[in-house]
């Protein structure tokens, strides 16, 4: 059987729905007015100058002044020399004679450590870093002291080396200069 031109035209559209140009030709023709619109509208936002922009385009003056010199001023009038008071020397301790306890400026020997000799630490406490070790019998000077540190009172003090730190009341006793 022999189908007509007509036939199988309408069978290869069948289930597919007819364009609509109508509506294709409106959807382009809002489209473009809508993008035409668009620009407009930033191009006047663009140029339209802002009410703040005279503001902010107002430069900022900063003026940096200096302070004022000073001037050198002459007086007639010499000044009286102030004389300085002198100081009368106090009486300087008898080193080669023991205090009868351990006093800051004297000296002290080590003591009763079974010849071990004491543990000179760099700060008032068994918790400070040893410096050094003093020998038993060696006379050392005070600088200061008592400071209370732990459970002991210590004493800073000179070695005859020069070295300094701290070492417990404890060991030492007063001694003359050596």
């Amino acid at each position: 059987m022999m189908r007509n031109s007509n036939s199988r035209n309408h069978n290869e559209n069948f289930g597919r729905p007819p364009i609509p140009w109508k509506w294709v030709g409106l959807g382009t023709g809002i489209t473009i007015i809508g993008l035409i619109a668009l620009m407009w509208l930033l191009g006047n936002f663009l140029t339209k100058p802002q009410e703040n922009a005279s503001q902010a385009l107002e430069p900022t003056i900063i003026r940096l002044t200096a302070p004022p010199m000073p001037t050198a001023t002459i007086s007639l009038n010499p000044a009286t020399p102030t004389i300085a008071p002198t100081a009368t020397s106090a009486a300087t301790p008898d080193l080669s004679v023991a205090p009868p306890e351990i006093t800051a400026g004297f000296y002290a020997q080590v003591v009763d450590t079974g010849g071990v000799g004491v543990t000179v630490r760099n700060g008032p406490n068994t918790s400070n870093l040893p410096v050094t070790v003093a020998a038993e019998g060696s006379v050392i000077l005070i600088l200061e002291g008592p400071t209370a540190g732990g459970e002991y009172e210590w004493w800073h003090v000179r070695l005859a080396n020069g070295t300094e730190g701290w070492v417990v009341e404890d060991f030492l006793i007063p001694s003359p200069a050596p």
